[in-house]
């Protein structure tokens, strides 16, 4: 299962992306996503009408616009040894663990050049979660999009995610969230390093807090 976990948030992003709404292995109940197996549900972050769309795999789901929304949730079940790894480091340390041995690996492997930014520990979200910043060259789901005279023309523009990660039940959930406007503006968007961390820590959790997780009675009972 370790082998499984390396597929990570961008390879499965990158299979998501290849599978269409109406074609999905979760399902849509009115404005909510709902995982496979009713793991999760979600209300969308996207309408229809500003271009929105939805894809999955088993694992991750993925939503897209028009505007400036690419987002995805995934969710990586533990194995023995995962949770093994889990009890002996401790929540804070596993999940620093995951990100660096799992998502960022991914990320970068899909676009070679990505650099890790600054990690933090967010401890009153669920119990703990990690949030990392991450910079992808040629990584923007934004790219084909850019409404303003782009700066460096030449060179591919280098994205930004930051990407939240946090335990419930025995899974790992990792929330991703691109930072649209550094490539749609890139000639305006002048923020600092630490002001754009700023505005993906409040997508990152508002994205986080549209979660929603079957009562215990239920999550035993099935979908």
């Amino acid at each position: 299962m370790i082998a499984a976990l390396a597929i990570g948030v961008a390879g499965t992003l990158a299979a998501a992306e290849a599978t269409g709404s109406s074609d999905l292995y979760g399902r849509l109940d009115g404005d909510v996503y709902v995982a496979p197996a009713g793991r999760y549900r979600v209300t969308l972050p996207v309408l229809p009408e500003l271009g929105g769309q939805v894809h999955d795999t088993e694992n991750v789901v993925t939503f897209d616009d028009n505007l400036n929304t690419h987002a995805s949730i995934a969710c990586f079940p533990l194995d023995v040894d995962q949770k093994t790894e889990l009890e002996v480091r401790g929540p804070r340390r596993y999940l620093a663990y995951f990100y660096t041995e799992f998502v960022l690996p991914d990320f970068k492997k899909r676009f070679p050049g990505t650099t890790a930014a600054e990690t933090l520990w967010v401890p009153e979200y669920r119990e703990g979660a990690i949030i990392g910043f991450a910079l992808l060259p040629g990584g923007s789901a934004f790219a084909n999009r850019e409404t303003i005279t782009t700066k460096d023309a030449g060179d591919p523009p280098v994205a930004k995610r930051g990407n939240l990660l946090f335990l419930h039940g025995d899974a790992v959930y990792v929330v991703s969230v691109e930072l649209a406007e550094r490539i749609t503006q890139r000639s305006v968007f002048n923020k600092t390093p630490e002001e754009e961390n700023v505005i993906l820590r409040e997508r990152l959790l508002l994205m986080a807090n549209r979660i929603q997780f079957p009562s215990p009675a239920k999550a035993a009972a099935g979908p």
